[in-house]
């Protein structure tokens, strides 16, 4: 079995038709364990007290901003090398997604820098390059309604989310790049120096698990409105030429 074979729309429809009912089920069991756990049951840290908790919501979301990015990045580059079109669709099905988290991740990393920084936005690298991030989601979406071609627009979304992949990375690595800077490092590495607490380290991970869940349910989702929406933009047109 290839990959490719769920490139076709059919199949992918009949097959992540299954999946969805999981998906769904696993992410709601995720969040809620994760999400309980992580702000009713693990104590206020001995620095940051009760904010510290605001990472079961900032640090997954920050973590899929990103990584929905670099997703798009490898359905565009799939559409244009290989003009599937079930790749193009997803890419512009995950933009919105995307574009929340980010926006979720930028509202808590303020809510949590107020008490800790002392103001709600520092342009530090990391905060800038998440920033601008998000206005590419924004470009990458309003394109894609610009555009009433769908394979013109694929093509031009797929360049701009070529562009954008930089600050996806720059987001990523900005401490790396740039040893300055407000933001603190990662809060999950594979160094044990560098992780949170274990207390704060084990719902955090099961919080990641269900925003890493919730975002397939979410793309599979819309991915499957997007190629409705096509096959009935098609029949529309076949019926006009039919009529005519």
């Amino acid at each position: 079995m290839s990959i490719w074979e769920y490139a076709n729309p059919t199949k992918f429809m009949r097959v992540t038709g299954v999946a969805l009912p999981w998906l769904w089920a696993l992410t709601a069991v995720c969040l809620t364990v994760g999400l309980t756990w992580g702000f009713f049951f693990t104590p206020d840290d001995f620095r940051q007290g009760s904010t510290v908790k605001i990472i079961y919501l900032h640090v997954p979301s920050a973590l899929m901003g990103i990584n929905a990015w670099l997703m798009m990045l490898a359905t565009s580059l799939i559409w244009l090398i290989r003009r599937h079109h079930v790749s193009a669709l997803a890419a512009k099905a995950a933009a919105p997604v995307g574009a929340t988290f980010t926006l979720i991740a930028l509202a808590t990393g303020a809510l949590w820098g107020q008490p800790m920084w002392g103001t709600w936005w520092e342009w530090d690298p990391r905060l800038t390059s998440f920033l601008v991030l998000f206005l590419f989601y924004l470009g990458y979406m309003a394109l894609w309604a610009a555009i009433e071609d769908p394979d013109t627009a694929a093509d031009l979304t797929s360049v701009l989310c070529l562009v954008g992949s930089v600050f996806a990375v720059l987001s990523r690595y900005a401490l790396v790049f740039w040893n300055q800077g407000l933001h603190q490092g990662a809060s999950l590495s594979l160094d044990a120096e560098e992780n949170v607490a274990d207390v704060f380290w084990y719902p955090l991970l099961v919080c990641i698990a269900g925003f890493v869940l919730l975002f397939v349910a979410l793309v599979f989702l819309r991915t499957r409105t997007e190629i409705r929406a096509r096959r009935i933009k098609a029949l529309e047109t076949r019926a006009r030429i039919s009529a005519a």
